[in-house]
C-alpha cells in the first residue's frame, strides 16, 4: 500500500462525519448496490461526502486492505467501517441507520 493513498483515505475518514466510497455519485450511481446505499442515506435527510471510487484508483486499489473489506460501496460514520449494501439496508429498515446518522451530527 502506497503511504500517500492511505494518508488520503485516513483524512478523508477523519475529516467526515459521514462519507460512502462508491461507484459513480450520489446523483448518478453507477452500481445497484451503490445506488440503494445512497437512496438510504438520502432518507436520513443529513449530507454525507462520497468517493466515486471509479475515478480514484488508488482508493479503489487500497481501501479494501485499509478497512478489511473487500467491496465497494463502504460506509464510515465517525470514523467508523459501518459496512457494505446489505449492513446499511438492513440498519435502515430497522431504523438504526438513521438514529446512528443523527448520532454523528449530535
Amino acid at each position: 500500500m502506497t503511504d500517500s493513498a492511505i494518508d488520503r483515505i485516513k483524512e478523508q475518514i477523519e475529516g467526515n462525519k459521514v462519507i460512502l466510497y462508491m461507484k459513480g455519485t450520489p446523483s448518478m450511481p453507477q452500481c445497484g448496490f451503490s445506488a440503494r446505499t445512497v437512496d438510504a442515506l438520502k432518507q436520513c435527510g443529513r449530507e454525507f461526502a462520497y468517493v466515486n471510487v471509479l475515478a480514484d484508483p488508488e482508493v479503489r486499489a487500497h481501501l479494501p486492505q485499509y478497512a478489511q473489506w473487500p467491496t465497494f460501496p463502504q460506509l464510515w460514520v465517525q470514523g467508523e467501517l459501518i459496512g457494505g449494501c446489505d449492513i446499511v439496508m438492513e440498519m435502515h429498515e430497522s431504523g438504526e441507520l438513521q438514529s446512528t446518522i443523527d448520532g454523528a451530527f449530535a
